[in-house]
């Protein structure tokens, strides 16, 4: 008797417990990685920022069903294991440069194709156009979900002479961010360093590079007007353009509710607009923090950008598009919004 009124109060509490229990197991805590400095909602480099915000305002909409847990600077996990790790499913969302993934699937290195993408509105165009489109298509192929849109121009700092003109380039070692990068940097005659944009300031401390291509925001964010003399700005026109955005591993968006994927890409798509602004702002930021250190700033022509981007044409896209169908078929797509 007593043995079986042990086993009913127990089942009374069991009951009890059971709404709390179901509230828990309806919230789910995803981790955001990525491998830029870390700050707050006000200060900082923007792509943190902008995680943070999207965060909260998903939270809010899901009236926290769905909470985040961020991980700057590269501490929850190496770089280059962060997009892999989201195919998998090891990883929920990280904000990365998506050439960085060129390595595992070839298309996504149309991300930071040289002289393809020359301006702000050309960029941001693309969500829209087949190139987008087939892009997005691509991604969710591979096991991957676009929940924010994130383009940044760039230039090149370096320790030395600035690099404008293609044969500035000639006999120094430069990071160019990707693999199409680097093709057009060694028709110049360069030299060429790999590495994630996080490790740019050590190789130039260190003389083991003397010039790097990054973000404006980069440039600011890793403090490399401390180890540069000299800065080639994006804020007149560029032919370095990154494609960063914020994605989420498709083995984990497709578990949850369809509430909640809507709320997640309606959120991503609103974030944009705060991308946007403040890429063209940290633009012009960079070349203050430059001269204020000290650094020679100049700005790129027309006429120089279409120098380089005649060099990737005949280099970069011919080895693009040879890649595979896939690739040929993206870059077609995309010389159409040129």
């Amino acid at each position: 008797m007593k043995r079986r009124r042990l086993i009913q109060s127990v089942g009374s509490l069991s009951l009890a417990l059971l709404p709390f229990a179901s509230v828990r197991a309806q919230s789910t805590a995803l981790k955001i990685s990525h491998q830029f400095p870390g700050g707050t909602l006000k200060e900082g480099d923007f792509r943190d920022r902008l995680v943070r915000m999207f965060a909260i305002e998903v939270e809010k909409r899901s009236k926290g069903a769905l909470k985040f847990e961020i991980y700057p600077g590269s501490s929850l996990m190496k770089t280059n294991a962060q997009f892999s790790s989201m195919r998998k499913g090891a990883l929920d969302m990280a904000l990365i440069p998506l050439s960085y993934a060129g390595g595992e699937v070839p298309e996504v290195n149309i991300g930071l194709m040289p002289g393809l993408v020359v301006s702000y509105e050309q960029a941001y165009g693309w969500k829209g156009k087949p190139v987008g489109i087939e892009l997005d298509r691509v991604l969710q192929e591979k096991g991957i979900v676009l929940v924010s849109w994130i383009w940044q121009a760039g230039g090149v700092a370096s320790r030395g002479k600035p690099v404008v003109e293609p044969e500035d380039a000639k006999g120094m070692k430069i990071r160019g961010g990707s693999r199409e990068m680097d093709m057009i940097l060694k028709d110049a005659g360069a030299a060429v360093v790999t590495l994630p944009s996080n490790e740019i300031y050590a190789a130039m401390q260190t003389g083991a590079m003397d010039a790097a291509m990054t973000s404006s925001t980069s440039f600011i964010s890793f403090r490399l007007e401390e180890v540069a003399k000299s800065l080639t700005t994006g804020r007149t026109g560029a032919y370095w353009f990154m494609f960063e955005p914020l994605m989420m591993s498709k083995a984990i968006f497709d578990k949850l509710s369809k509430e909640q994927r809507e709320t997640i890409l309606a959120v991503g798509a609103e974030m944009e607009k705060f991308a946007l602004e403040a890429a063209r702002k940290d633009d012009v930021e960079v070349a203050a923090v430059y001269q204020k250190a000290g650094a020679k700033v100049v700005d790129l022509s027309p006429a120089t950008i279409k120098k380089w981007q005649d060099i990737a044409r005949k280099t970069a896209w011919k080895d693009y598009a040879s890649k595979n169908e896939g690739s040929a078929k993206l870059l077609a797509l995309a010389e159409r919004t040129l």
